[in-house]
């Protein structure tokens, strides 16, 4: 919530701003916005916008974030909008943009003003590579095929224009230590000043700035890449460059300790990671607490520059739902929520999360409310949210109530090549044609859970009820399904061979195939995720994951599994080379 501080703090950015460069007056809108300003950060970008790269820039950015919060039509594409409008802003020179600069740089070494000059093109090229990676993102999360193909493509030009920036900085970083080491040693020590512009009017502290800028660019481009599904990086590969998760992290790291404007969104980027991405693509195996140390880490090297930030909050929220500390985990999405409490898109993910720790603790009345705020309040996948208030509201025992959302799913229901959408309109025709019961709503909250990789979070006292009630089921038609969930709560028991005796059910499962078809690929990805661990049986291990990968196809969720075989298979390179 904008507060008298966040007021206050806008207010002096604006006196200042005749006298401050642009590059502190946007690292300090950013701060604004992270400090629940949001309102007048976005207020300070846009009335500067038109005057400077990086005040358009903050702009747009602020802009991406909310459309990337709530994933709404409209706002993703107000973002793509703002987006390029900033590009055009930053191709307005005379000289063009994307005009190589190593020449000029040679020819004006001598002039002050040639080195604004340079800092100046160089600081243009990476904000447009910047918003060739935020409209790549924006394409990649509508997860169809002409998206990523086309996001792939405005990849490729941003790497190119990253690896030109990367290296020039880099050079001109060296020119000027070289330099600076001469004049060390012509001048005493009394004398001898750090912030002594070079020869060309570039400054180590302006270079560094800049090294940090595009760092943060550079960085989320590989994290990005690391979100396209394993049978499309032979294309992302022809196009010319290679995905480096740990390059990324490291340049990201890079970025958010820097004094770019860019460094606190470098510092969301690394907890959106580690909190979110990592756990969820299992892109270090199945262990969810990977990176989390990290998240820690940052949280609280932060926790002073941001005291009471709905974002850093929620990012507080997910480390601890991520270590099984529910409750914990409620209190700061609930403070969260209170601090946004005039901005919506996070309202909206502290919701969201807010359902998800209640469906973990199976206290399905509190779920199905904050779904069906969700589904009354976003316009982002309404059918979605009208699916996860059905199944919550049949599991608390209200099948009336229930039955009525489970008709308004296929009305709600909107982006026809969506998964998650079809996926929601599949399971509620057809608990809504048999009459829901309780236990098979419990049955379809189980395999959200199971699905977004939430049963770890799960007490052993909770899983031990849902084995009950899974046990219970009788159901000819979801017996694959059963048999796949209850491995899972075994695994999570450590108990691997039970766990093993379910899966191989769920694999042999031929009846509910038509019914559940994403069954027996993850039973068979599961079972070869178990056989990993253990050196004897890791040939078998890995031939199941490549039977999973190779033998099916066209089923729910079919990305998502593909990016958890790519990513075990990887693991066990690094582990024993082939």
């Amino acid at each position: 919530m904008a507060g008298p501080e966040q007021s206050q703090q806008q207010q002096q950015v604006e006196e200042k701003a005749e006298h401050i460069d642009d590059a502190e007056m946007a690292l300090q809108g950013i701060n604004m916005l992270l400090n629940n300003g949001f309102k007048e950060s976005d207020e300070l970008f846009r009335r500067y916008r038109t005057q400077s790269p990086l005040m358009s820039f903050g702009a747009s950015f602020v802009s991406f974030l909310n459309a990337m919060m709530t994933f709404e039509e409209e706002k993703m594409q107000t973002a793509c909008d703002d987006l390029r409008t900033t590009e055009k802003l930053c191709e307005s020179d005379t000289a063009g943009v994307l005009e190589t600069i190593r020449n000029k740089i040679k020819k004006s070494m001598d002039s002050q003003r040639s080195g604004v000059v340079v800092v100046d093109r160089l600081q243009r090229q990476i904000i447009v590579a910047d918003c060739q990676v935020y409209l790549a993102v924006l394409s990649f999360v509508k997860q169809e095929l002409s998206a990523y193909i086309k996001g792939g493509w405005i990849l490729r030009k941003a790497w190119k224009m990253y690896n030109k920036c990367h290296s020039d900085i880099s050079q001109l970083q060296e020119t000027v230590q070289q330099r600076s080491s001469v004049q060390q040693e012509s001048l005493s020590a009394d004398n001898a000043n750090h912030n002594t512009a070079v020869e060309n009017g570039v400054t180590p502290e302006a270079l560094d700035r800049l090294k940090g800028s595009v760092s943060f660019g550079y960085g989320l481009f590989h994290l990005c890449i690391s979100m396209v599904p394993p049978h499309l990086l032979k294309i992302i590969n022809l196009l010319g460059f290679p995905g480096d998760r740990l390059q990324g992290l490291s340049s990201l790291m890079y970025a958010s300790e820097s004094k770019d404007m860019k460094a606190p969104l470098a510092t969301l980027a690394l907890l959106w990671y580690h909190t979110v991405v990592l756990p969820f693509f299992a892109l270090d195996g199945s262990d969810t607490h990977a990176g989390l140390l990290e998240a820690k880490a940052i949280l609280q090297r932060k926790s002073v520059v941001y005291p009471n930030s709905s974002l850093f909050m929620f990012f507080k929220g997910r480390v601890q739902r991520l270590e099984c500390h529910i409750n914990s985990a409620l209190a700061c999405f609930h403070d969260a929520l209170e601090l946004a409490s005039d901005q919506r898109e996070i309202q909206h993910v502290c919701l969201y999360e807010i359902g998800w720790c209640s469906m973990i603790e199976m206290n399905f009345e509190d779920a199905y409310r904050s779904f069906e705020r969700l589904k009354n309040e976003s316009r982002w996948s309404q059918c979605y949210y009208a699916y996860l208030t059905g199944v919550n509201q049949g599991a608390s025992g209200d099948l009336d109530g229930a039955s009525g959302v489970f008709k308004d799913v296929q009305k709600l229901f909107k982006r026809k090549n969506n998964q998650i959408e079809q996926f929601a309109v599949k399971r509620a025709e057809r608990l809504r044609k048999i009459s829901p019961t309780r236990e098979l709503c419990i049955l379809g909250v189980i395999e959200v859970l199971y699905l977004w990789k939430a049963l770890p979070n799960c007490s052993s006292s909770k899983l031990q009820i849902m084995n009950q009630v899974l046990k219970s089921l009788d159901d000819v038609s979801c017996r694959g399904l059963k048999h796949l969930l209850l491995g899972a709560i075994h695994k999570c028991h450590g108990n691997m061979r039970d766990s093993l005796q379910s899966f191989q059910l769920a694999a042999r499962d031929e009846y509910g195939r038509q019914i559940n078809s994403y069954v027996q690929p993850y039973a068979v990805y599961e079972l070869g995720c178990i056989l990993l661990a253990k050196p004897e049986t890791v040939g078998k291990g890995r031939s199941l994951l490549l039977q999973a990968k190779e033998d099916f196809t066209g089923y729910d969720f079919e990305n998502r599994l593909h990016v958890r075989i790519h990513s075990a298979l990887a693991s066990l390179k690094e582990v024993v080379p082939q």
